[in-house]
């Protein structure tokens, strides 16, 4: 089995349910509110432990009650913690999540202790780098340490994969070249290519990202499922479980992520590895919370 490496954010999520969208001035009493580890980093750590990859997590929480709960969350499901910095100076990260009667949700990050994930931080573990096989890296933590981790990933022919969230407009264009796939859904794919989405344009849009170096683009599409375009050209789409019942789409994308890269580690094909990423990211959206909803292997049938 290859080895995972996650570079990525740790956060404690602040789990509300709300009627409605906020709107400007309007006050709402939520219906509760729960604490649930979070993270895109760690949300995909998790993961990766819990469907039986080998990985290991570099982060950074506070010296504070929800740093230790997240590093012990993590540790549960085997996801190697050791690197992982607790900072005297910032407080773990926390996310504020509001939950629709949809299953939707909007999501408010305030980053504590993930600006301390630096390039610096990530160069002290370069052993890790060294000896992983694939990269796992999002956006929140600062964007230097991603153009670092991937870049260094890159030179050591490691496999990068990127999820493009939080959407960032104007990445650097050099980070594309270095990345072996790219996970954005519809709303990030809209800020990469600078325009409205348009699902009639999910191929052309595809095809410009490899224009600008990707190897491979994964688009997510909630309820109307995936969209896969190969290095080779191949392009296929997966459709969405019409029968799930949506409760909470939060960590979909982090699960869909993970699983795609526990598949590749255990070395199924691309496509099959999206189609296990997707039966993992339908039983996600059918619990509440974030890490609280990501299934076992046994659970997900493959």
């Amino acid at each position: 089995m290859k080895r995972l490496f996650v570079i990525g954010s740790m956060n404690m999520d602040f789990v509300t349910h709300l009627p409605h969208a906020l709107r400007p001035g309007e006050t709402l009493l939520a219906r509760d509110l729960e604490l649930v580890p979070g993270g895109k980093g760690a949300n995909q750590a998790y993961a990766m432990g819990k469907l039986g990859g080998s990985a290991v997590m570099l982060g950074a929480v506070g010296a504070d009650l929800h740093g230790q709960h997240l590093v012990e969350n993590l540790r549960s499901v085997g996801v190697d913690t050791g690197p992982v910095r607790r900072t005297e100076d910032s407080p773990t990260g926390m996310a504020v999540i509001s939950v629709l009667p949809d299953g939707d949700n909007s999501i408010l990050v305030l980053p504590g202790a993930n600006a301390q994930v630096t390039p610096d931080y990530v160069q002290a573990h370069h052993h890790l780098l060294e000896e992983c096989d694939i990269l796992v890296l999002q956006l929140e933590i600062p964007l230097e340490t991603v153009m670092y981790a991937a870049r260094e990933a890159y030179r050591l022919g490691k496999q990068v994969i990127l999820d493009p969230a939080p959407a960032v407009e104007g990445l650097p264009e050099e980070l594309f070249q270095w990345l072996y796939l790219v996970k954005p859904n519809e709303t990030e794919l809209s800020v990469l290519m600078g325009h409205p989405f348009d699902p009639a344009a999910l191929r052309q849009d595809a095809l410009a990202l490899q224009a600008r170096g990707v190897k491979n683009v994964l688009v997510t599409l909630g309820g109307a499922g995936s969209y896969l375009l190969q290095e080779d050209g191949t392009e296929r789409r997966l459709p969405a479980d019409s029968t799930v019942q949506v409760v909470d789409t939060t960590a979909a994308g982090d699960s869909f992520v993970a699983a795609l890269a526990v598949a590749l580690s255990q070395g199924k094909p691309l496509d099959q590895a999206a189609e296990f990423a997707a039966r993992v990211s339908d039983i996600v959206v059918t619990r509440p919370g974030a890490q609280t909803s990501i299934p076992s292997r046994e659970e997900v049938g493959l």
